[in-house]
């Protein structure tokens, strides 16, 4: 069976704070052989848990999209997986590091800062 792919942001209480995620899943699904789903902390839904059942598959990779590994990764995130994978003890759940700590995306991030043109104010 294909493995899943959960995106796992803050959340905001604005909807278009989303849009980034919304428009990263969507390239994912392009490039991975299986389903993708966006998961947040707070303010929004779907919460991990629901989209871990939503995905449908035995196998998921929970990617934090945060630029470091503070304490919404650290703490919070490793309760939510243990009590999604106690409702879901088929399925077998990975945490990955940050994504923002992966050194190809600080490269990114510093490549699109430097291109940026100066703005005069």
């Amino acid at each position: 069976m294909k493995s899943g792919i959960v995106l796992f942001a803050h959340g905001s209480r604005d909807r278009d704070w989303a849009r980034p995620f919304n428009q990263l899943a969507d390239i994912l699904r392009k490039k991975h052989d299986g389903p993708v789903a966006v998961a947040y902390l707070e303010s929004m839904s779907p919460t991990l848990e629901e989209a871990i059942a939503a995905l449908g598959v035995n196998n998921v990779r929970v990617v934090p999209v945060f630029l470091g590994q503070g304490g919404h990764v650290k703490d919070d995130l490793p309760k939510l997986i243990a009590a999604a994978q106690k409702k879901h003890a088929s399925v077998t759940i990975r945490l990955e590091p940050a994504i923002g700590e992966q050194p190809s995306v600080i490269e990114a991030i510093a490549a699109a800062i430097a291109a940026s043109p100066a703005r005069r104010e």
